[in-house]
C-alpha cells in the first residue's frame, strides 16, 4: 500500500535509502560516496526544503520510499529506493507512477547518477527521456541544491505529462 510518510517513520525513512543506497558503493564516484549515504541532518534537511516522502508499507513498515517535491514550474521525484531484499519486484514503478500522477505540473524532473545506469534504465522504462548535457547542468543548476561535483557526475531525466 502506498501513503504518505509521517515525520514519525524518520528513522525508516532513513534506514530504506541507507540500506537501498549500497547499491551505489563501487560505481559512484569515490569522492561522491561517504557512510552512511544520507546522514539524518541530510534528510531533515530534504524535508525542510519541501520533499515530500511517500511510502510503499509492508506490516505497517515502510519498505521502499520515494520524495515528491515542487519547485515553482516543475515536480522532482527524489530519493526513490527500495529494500535491496525487495527490488525487482515493481514496488519502484507502483511508487513512480503515483508519484507522477499526483504531480502537479506537467514536466517531471529526475536527477541522478551518470554511472548508475540501472537507475537510468528504470526511469527510462518509465518514459522519462535523458536530456542533453548543457541542459542537465541548467535544470541541476536551477532546481537542485548540490554540489557542482555532483552536477558534473549525475544526469536529469525528464517527463513531460499529457495535460
Amino acid at each position: 500500500m502506498i501513503t504518505k510518510l509521517q515525520p514519525t517513520k524518520f528513522k525508516t525513512i532513513l534506514h530504506v535509502v541507507n540500506d537501498a543506497a549500497e547499491a551505489y558503493k563501487g560505481v559512484i564516484p569515490a569522492d561522491r560516496w561517504k557512510e552512511p549515504y544520507m546522514s539524518p541532518e541530510e534528510l531533515k534537511g530534504e524535508i525542510q526544503s519541501g520533499v515530500e516522502f511517500y511510502g510503499w508499507v509492508k506490516d505497517d513498515v515502510p519498505v521502499a520510499v520515494m520524495g515528491i517535491q515542487r519547485v515553482n514550474d516543475v515536480t522532482l521525484i527524489r530519493h526513490a529506493y527500495v529494500l535491496t531484499n525487495l527490488q525487482r519486484k515493481g514496488i519502484g514503478t507502483k511508487l513512480l507512477r503515483h508519484l507522477v500522477r499526483t504531480a502537479q505540473t506537467s514536466e517531471v524532473l529526475v536527477g541522478t547518477w551518470e554511472t548508475a545506469l540501472w537507475a537510468i534504465r528504470f526511469y527510462e522504462k518509465h518514459g522519462f527521456k535523458l536530456v542533453s548535457r548543457d541542459e542537465k547542468d541548467r535544470l541541476l543548476r536551477k532546481y537542485w541544491d548540490i554540489p557542482e561535483r555532483q552536477i558534473e557526475t549525475s544526469v536529469v531525466l525528464e517527463l513531460k505529462k499529457e495535460k
